[in-house]
């Protein structure tokens, strides 16, 4: 997820378990989970790679992105309460502070976890567990892409001011407006990170 190995490369196991300092067990456990989100692939020489990155996938998780979270947004706003609006806007306020500031490569992965936590607090209320888990998963897969879009370029500033309509609107009970914008977010980030990748 953070990009230090690169897609396509080889992932030796025997490296991984000496650097983790564990038994073959959780390995593993570990290299199954990973396959099955779609990190990791198995290789035809009977070992695992980094899972690519292509154009295709990060296009294709935007779409559906958009097209899930935006719909997880319009039920939450719907059903969401007191409780849901300060979580939301604890999760804001949180996400705001750090990207008040220049954001160091050493603080990204703090912006990754809080980031996550923000899109995740926008949609918790919806009452659709299969809909969240998808959009998780749609999430983590453009992390993966965004991340190693970071190891070569810095936050885009213009990320906080939409986080904070984002959330003005969805306060507000605004759920087109709401929608329109965390659309945008998205597909924003996307143009952005595809900008960068070859074919």
């Amino acid at each position: 997820m953070a990009g230090r190995y690169l897609p396509g490369a080889k992932v030796r196991l025997e490296d991984i378990r000496q650097a983790f300092g564990v038994s073959w067990s959780p390995i593993r456990e570990a290299v199954t989970r990973l396959v099955g989100e779609g990190l990791m692939v198995v290789d035809s020489q009977k070992g695992y790679r980094v899972a690519p990155a292509t154009r295709a996938e990060l296009e294709e998780a935007i779409r559906l992105r958009v097209l899930l979270e935006t719909q997880a947004l319009r039920l939450a706003i719907t059903l969401g309460g007191d409780a849901w609006e300060a979580q939301l806007l604890a999760a804001h306020h949180r996400l705001a502070k750090l990207e008040s500031q220049r954001i160091s490569s050493q603080e990204t992965e703090q912006w990754e976890a809080w980031h996550g936590a923000f899109h995740a607090a926008l949609t918790q209320p919806c009452q659709s567990p299969i809909l969240v888990q998808f959009c998780q998963q749609l999430n983590t897969i453009q992390d993966r892409y965004r991340r190693i879009f970071f190891t070569r370029h810095d936050v885009d500033r213009d990320v906080a001011r939409e986080h904070r309509l984002i959330t003005d609107a969805a306060l507000e009970r605004d759920a087109d407006t709401a929608c329109r914008l965390l659309s945008d977010h998205i597909e924003r980030t996307g143009r952005n990170i595809l900008a960068t990748m070859s074919e």
